[in-house]
């Protein structure tokens, strides 16, 4: 009997001993793996070594990369052992359709699917593809596109009394917004968006490429629509800061003119529209496909054949978030009550008041995920 559990243990720890074998043979290479994840009830992507209070999704990431075997268990504690770089970082319950991480891994085989094994279901690994040894996520990003996904009812005027679930977009109300979000595209300085930035830092300047709203669409009974925007780099707060701008003049709190106010050196009243809604949807590499994509090495990073499961993924489990927290919570009913408190001409002595006495629950929610410059 003892000889039967002696051979058992023998076979057990020679099988052990051959898949780590076969790991160490596997060889490590810099990949990219594109990610997509629900961020509700994380505090953010960037992980906090040390600190497991705040759960993260590069958490979850790093011990689904430990028990898959593509990374020893010592990478997983020290991450830049593996040159681990995510390319811009997403804050406390931002979701991401399109993120991407740069690692070194060890190419195992059916690597995706074991993995997305160990991961919980709203958080998946759609893609993977190599890359140049020196590739840096971050560093090699030309541009990022994000989306903000809101009910309507916030663009209607300030004065009408508002039923959430009858209000519909009109085309002319439409047509304003999409107006002034245009006028943010090209290079501005936006030290009004963010908390950050003086007047003359020279890192405040920002180049915007598009941005616009589509066409609105009703779920659950709630007409929503789509903002888009893509740009260089974004910094802590900008894009919330840029949405909830237009959404004061739309709706009569606010001047056009206070646009052009923004760009200037004087410290305007900038409200934060509420996190909820955000969503990187894409990265761009366009430097970098145009160097490498073509070299018979090294693929494009684009991502066509994932398109439709990134589509997938986006209804089963990033949209119903949002309009199901949007419903339980009203975060932007919440916000857009409090539109009222803030004094769109004050100065910077003007605002350190206003701003004590208007702390609201979007005051607590940390930046937009949009500080690429920040890991």
């Amino acid at each position: 009997e003892e000889n039967g559990h002696q051979n058992k243990r023998l076979k057990r720890d020679a099988g052990e001993e051959d898949a780590e074998d076969q790991n160490k043979k596997s060889p490590k290479r810099k990949i990219v793996l594109l990610m997509a994840y629900s961020g509700k009830g994380y505090h953010g992507m960037q992980r906090n070594v040390g600190s497991s209070q705040f759960k993260t999704i590069e958490d979850d990431l790093v011990s689904a990369l430990v028990q898959s075997g593509c990374i020893p268990e010592n990478h997983g504690e020290d991450m830049k052992k593996m040159s681990f770089q995510r390319c811009a970082r997403t804050d406390k319950g931002v979701s991401a359709a399109g993120q991407i991480v740069s690692l070194k891994v060890r190419l195992i085989d059916d690597i995706l699917e074991k993995i997305n094994n160990h991961l919980p279901s709203h958080i998946r690994i759609l893609g993977l593809k190599r890359v140049t040894g020196g590739f840096n996520s971050k560093n090699k990003c030309d541009a990022r596109t994000y989306s903000y996904m809101l009910p309507t009812f916030a663009f209607a005027p300030k004065d009408h009394d508002v039923q959430e679930e009858v209000y519909r977009l009109d085309k002319e109300t439409l047509e304003k917004v999409n107006k002034l979000l245009a006028r943010y595209k090209g290079t501005h300085n936006f030290h009004n968006f963010t908390s950050q930035k003086g007047p003359r830092d020279p890192s405040a300047k920002r180049y915007i490429m598009e941005m616009y709203c589509g066409e609105p669409f009703v779920r659950e009974n709630i007409e929503f629509a789509v903002i888009k925007v893509k740009g260089q780099s974004f910094m802590m707060h900008q894009i919330r800061k840029m949405i909830g701008l237009v959404i004061a003049i739309v709706k009569g709190y606010a001047a056009e003119s206070i646009i052009e106010l923004c760009w200037g050196e004087e410290k305007v009243d900038v409200p934060k529209a509420p996190g909820l809604g955000l969503v990187l949807e894409r990265v761009h590499f366009e430097k970098y496909n145009r160097r490498f994509g073509n070299d018979g090495l090294h693929e494009p990073l684009e991502w066509t054949e994932e398109e439709e499961k990134i589509a997938v993924f986006k209804e089963q489990y990033i949209y119903p978030t949002i309009i199901n927290t949007e419903r339980e919570e009203k975060s932007m009913v919440n916000w857009l009550n409090t539109l009222s408190i803030h004094d769109f001409s004050s100065s910077a002595v003007g605002m350190q008041a206003n701003n004590k006495n208007s702390k609201n629950s979007s005051d607590l929610e940390g930046s937009d995920g949009c500080d690429d410059e920040s890991d």
